[in-house]
């Protein structure tokens, strides 16, 4: 993860990807990723709720790790539909506000929400970050979702202290509601050998390339919901 100077500097604008001025230039991107939506009721809809690290920001759409989540399931024979309401910039705040009619109109039977690094760097209170993920949980649950929740990790020019309660948030708000946990979503990409490599000129937003292993972080935990859910289905 580096030391201090203008290393952890690269590194800290990498892991919380989108700065007020990339939010005020990107698009608000919420595209369902399989053309069909929501109809199939023998296909489970796995939702997902994120930021630009979801939302395809800088890369042409379906190279994005929530398109390629959907090639998976389908080379592996799992029935699902993928929906990605991911918003460039968004907060956990912003997801709060969007879900409850994302939850209506996609009736999912997998949330993954991706939220919470644009928290931190607008330095927002992370009571009110644990807070948001918190209700975020408790609505997906009661609307009959299980729930996956993708971490993130702060650089050490964060202060070992913040970033290590910053990591642990994600893991004490998957623990209390019941929701599969992926501790780093950027494991291998922002802290490999190669993470020069792994990112586009802005420094902030991953490659293509990087958004393989993003899924490589997320599908071991994810699987054996959308597996659960397809037998739910019936």
């Amino acid at each position: 993860m580096g030391g201090g100077g203008d290393g952890a500097e690269t590194v800290r604008r990498r892991l919380v990807h989108c700065s007020l001025a990339v939010c005020l230039t990107a698009c608000v991107s919420w595209t369902p990723v399989h053309a069909q939506g929501a109809s199939q009721a023998s296909a489970p809809v796995i939702l997902v709720v994120g930021d630009s690290l979801s939302a395809e920001y800088g890369i042409a759409r379906g190279q994005g790790w929530v398109a390629l989540l959907e090639q998976r399931m389908q080379r592996e024979g799992l029935k699902g539909t993928v929906v990605n309401a991911s918003v460039s910039g968004d907060t956990t705040s912003g997801g709060k506000a969007r879900l409850p009619a994302l939850l209506t109109r996609h009736r999912p039977a997998v949330v993954v929400i991706e939220l919470g690094g644009n928290d931190a760097l607008r330095g927002l209170p992370m009571s009110a970050t644990r807070q948001n993920l918190t209700d975020m949980a408790k609505a997906a649950r009661a609307a009959g979702a299980r729930v996956l929740i993708a971490g993130m990790q702060l650089p050490p020019n964060y202060g070992k202290a913040y970033a290590e309660e910053f990591a642990a948030s994600f893991a004490q708000v998957a623990k209390a509601e019941g929701a599969a946990l992926v501790p780093f979503l950027l494991k291998n990409v922002a802290d490999g050998p190669d993470a020069d490599q792994m990112f586009q000129p802005d420094r902030i937003h991953p490659t293509a390339q990087a958004h393989s292993r993003i899924l490589d972080n997320v599908w071991p935990t994810l699987r054996p919901l959308v597996v659960a859910a397809g037998r739910a289905r019936g």
